[in-house]
């Protein structure tokens, strides 16, 4: 195992373009400003607060359907705005990219429901406009009222919507990779040639869920095919992710797990002949955090005030695919097969065991969700994430919002400095796209399956 001591850590703050993301109830606390979500100014004034206090981006979940399993509908959902109403991730990007220079922004989008021909436009527009900063967290979707509004009866099986993923992520590396050559754009004023078509391809893809017939309609952007992101810890998932992933994203559970499923998806990307570095791993983590000690487990008592224990469940009820509406506190939860967020489940399995109960699920939820909150004075956080870096081989963390901007406040101005001291977090920005601030080059490496349809003189 390679020296892990001085490794250095990386944060992205983890929200939605919503009022309710992960800790659920927490937007009725009267400092949180997580309502103005509909306000641009809010996140551009977001944006720069990340970049001053040196976060590497913001990433950004999303959904494109209700959170209606609890009771059988959503009304739950939206009496707790439990990620209910939610706007579009991508149409912030600009605005937060104006305002900064370094800040990268990872954007969700659920290739289900979207076409590869129009996707992959819209995330290359998205490269050329934040000058390489954009990366993609692929999805394949959890939520049957998603299928339902695209005129489905329900989703695709767990493991089909992976297969589809396949096919659907070499359609769009053909787009990004192949149909441009790096010397197509000539820009050539004397001659009247911006473009050689003799550079330019249609792409023909004849696919078992996709036919195509065209050339791509952006020009090469600075990575070409955005950062690659997915956060599938099922066994389906992990294949997946080995396949094509560049930054993992992983649930924070007993440390031994957690470095089971990094090294696993590690030896699965070696196996199909990338390297092992070629992965980055994002565990995510909530931090309540102060001056000290007694200072941070105060403020965690007040935010405990304002969860709302149902639209938790709600939440909870989405992404295992069960109705928690339908037990009893102490009642055995049959969990069964689940079409939901698969990872999930197992992962609630391992932690409250194999006869689990809401009781048992709610005394995990105490800030709103199934992440449990480090709380502590910064030097105790910083020795928490700097252990999970070193002993579960995590390199970085996407921090879950819980009273913003504070939450964010507190990490920049009391735990960043502390792992500055120890030397595990940048001083400054490197230059460059986020592909090279992460891996050091603003392509994908020869060894990924995507470099396979590049054009080659």
């Amino acid at each position: 195992m390679a020296d892990r001591t001085k490794q250095e850590i990386r944060f992205n703050a983890f929200d939605m373009n919503c009022v309710g993301h992960i800790q659920q109830g927490l937007w009725a606390h009267p400092r949180d400003q997580s309502h103005r979500f509909n306000e641009i100014s809010y996140w551009m004034d977001y944006a720069r607060r990340l970049e001053e206090g040196l976060f590497d981006g913001i990433f950004l979940a999303d959904v494109v359907g209700v959170n209606d399993v609890y009771g059988g509908n959503a009304d739950a959902a939206l009496k707790g705005a439990a990620q209910v109403p939610v706007n579009d991730p991508l149409l912030l990007v600009p605005a937060m990219a104006a305002v900064t220079k370094h800040l990268a922004f990872g954007v969700t989008a659920n290739l289900t429901y979207d076409a590869p021909f129009l996707f992959a436009r819209r995330m290359s527009t998205l490269d050329h406009l934040t000058g390489g900063r954009i990366g993609w967290n692929i999805v394949t979707g959890y939520l049957d009222s998603a299928a339902k509004a695209i005129g489905l009866d329900q989703q695709a099986a767990h493991d089909d919507r992976y297969d589809l993923a396949d096919e659907y992520m070499q359609v769009v590396y053909r787009l990004w990779e192949e149909s441009w050559a790096d010397n197509a754009v000539r820009f050539d004023r004397e001659n009247h040639l911006y473009a050689d078509p003799a550079k330019v391809r249609a792409i023909r893809h004849e696919g078992k869920q996709y036919r195509l017939n065209a050339m791509h309609l952006s020009s090469p952007s600075p990575q070409r095919t955005p950062v690659l992101y997915q956060a599938g810890s099922s066994t389906r998932g992990r294949q997946f992710a080995a396949t094509h992933a560049e930054c993992v994203f992983v649930n924070g559970q007993k440390m031994e797990g957690v470095r089971a499923i990094v090294d696993d998806i590690r030896a699965k990307a070696v196996e199909l002949g990338r390297s092992a570095g070629d992965i980055k791993v994002f565990m995510g983590a909530t931090i309540v955090t102060g001056r000290t000690a007694k200072e941070a487990q105060e403020k965690f008592e007040e935010y405990r005030r304002y969860v709302s224990s149902e639209a938790a469940l709600v939440h909870a009820s989405a992404s295992l695919g069960i109705d928690f509406s339908k037990y009893d506190l102490d009642e055995p939860i049959e969990t069964g097969k689940s079409n939901a967020i698969v990872s999930n489940v197992e992962a609630v399995s391992r932690s409250a065991g194999p006869q689990w109960t809401k009781r048992k699920l709610l005394e995990q939820m105490v800030l709103g969700s199934r992440q449990p909150p480090m709380v502590g004075s910064a030097e105790e956080i910083a020795d928490q994430l700097m252990a999970w870096s070193q002993q579960a081989g995590i390199d970085g963390f996407n921090l879950s919002r819980t009273v913003v901007p504070e939450c964010f406040d507190d990490i920049i101005a009391y735990v960043i400095p502390i792992l500055q001291e120890r030397g595990v977090y940048k001083t400054g920005y490197r230059e460059g796209t986020l592909r090279e601030k992460l891996f050091g080059n603003a392509r994908l490496p020869e060894s990924h399956t995507a470099a396979s349809f590049r054009q080659r003189d």
